[in-house]
């Protein structure tokens, strides 16, 4: 089989990026570039990510981390295969201007579009990292996902549960803006954690008394929120003492942890009943560099014998990189798009599953 090389554009929340990546004829990944371009200090003063401003300021710097991609990895235009772009679910103002992005690319050059699930860049991780077979477990673990996925193929997604309401993600950002904690929240809340008493504080691990491997997290942010409250009445109304932020953020990430990692267990009881051959584990998505969860979950595979899978931190959160081999692994399939793709804001990888999350006009979230 010949090389395939593809560039890779991803613009779905606040992170602008372009990558250009290469599978080689023995099916081996490498990302020949990377690039991606930030926006947390337009988004600094707001507390969380303000959809006009990103989408604003995808379309400034598109043009800009595509060009440093292709220097970088030494390729011209005329040297790719491909073009994939993340085509949803995401802010629809940021999936939009990559997927304008790429069209024009794909007009102007006759490259092939191939549109990408953002979720499925993902899942498709540990197989540009690690050569994962199929089939394989997967923990998408995000600011806006949370689910188990069952990889049977590069196109083909079985949900084996995922969460009712809030994602990881989205509950630690939460949780720093409570705690006046700079964004993004997660690695903020992790840091101050290693300082505090995670038995401090009673907080609830939602959903354990139910079987099923599906999650909430909502009812835990609100836990927090009271716990907070009463703190800073204890204090007269003065502010939270740096013990009581501490042992707040330790108390909300040991919560996660024991959430995540007894329904990973349920969930590796379910995919090894399948009998796989190579069973293995992996976890994906911004969360995934919390190096607490990770340790958990690493443990809980050592335990089980499951092969491990986390990718490099860098990999974790949003990148080009991923988009690129998921449209390498899409294009192997024979399943290119053309100008008539279209930006979702939704799109659930297991549609064969009823939508678990925000169903409406614009579909099921997930």
């Amino acid at each position: 089989m010949s090389p395939i090389t593809l560039l890779g554009i991803e613009s779905s929340c606040d992170d602008t990026s372009a990558a250009v990546v290469r599978r080689h004829a023995d099916g081996r990944g490498e990302i020949l570039s990377n690039i991606v371009a930030g926006q947390t200090e337009l988004h600094a003063a707001f507390g969380g990510v303000v959809p006009e401003i990103a989408a604003r300021a995808h379309a400034e710097k598109l043009d800009l981390v595509v060009a440093a991609a292709l220097i970088k990895a030494g390729v011209e235009l005329d040297g790719l295969d491909g073009i994939a772009v993340t085509a949803g679910p995401g802010l629809i103002g940021g999936v939009l201007s990559g997927v304008m992005c790429a069209k024009g690319l794909s007009l102007g050059t006759g490259l092939p579009l191939i549109g990408v699930n953002h979720l499925a860049g993902h899942a498709l991780t540990p197989r540009l990292t690690d050569a994962l077979p199929f089939p394989y477990l997967v923990l998408l673990v995000s600011g806006g996902h949370c689910q188990f996925l069952l990889v049977e193929a590069a196109d083909r997604f079985h949900r084996l549960g995922g969460t009712i309401d809030d994602a990881p993600g989205e509950a630690f950002d939460k949780t720093a803006k409570l705690l006046a904690l700079p964004q993004p929240g997660g690695p903020q809340v992790e840091r101050l954690a290693e300082e505090g008493n995670p038995s401090r504080f009673a907080f609830p691990r939602p959903l354990l008394d139910r079987p099923g491997c599906d999650m909430s997290f909502s009812g835990l942010k609100t836990a927090l929120l009271r716990a907070r409250d009463a703190c800073i009445a204890e204090t007269g109304g003065t502010g939270l003492r740096a013990a009581d932020r501490l042992d707040l953020c330790a108390g909300f990430q040991a919560a996660v942890a024991d959430v995540l990692e007894e329904k990973s267990r349920r969930a590796i009881d379910t995919y090894l009943a399948a009998t796989p051959a190579h069973p293995a584990f992996a976890v994906a998505g911004g969360v995934a560099a919390n190096s607490k969860i990770r340790g958990r979950l690493q443990s809980l595979c050592d335990a089980r014998g499951l092969h491990f899978v986390a990718p490099p931190l860098n990999l974790c959160t949003d990148n080009a990189a991923m988009i690129a081999w998921a449209g390498i692994e899409k294009a192997l399939l024979g399943q290119v798009d053309d100008l008539t793709l279209s930006a979702r804001p939704r799109w659930p990888l297991d549609s064969a599953r009823a939508g678990m999350l925000g169903s409406g006009k614009k579909g099921a979230k997930a």
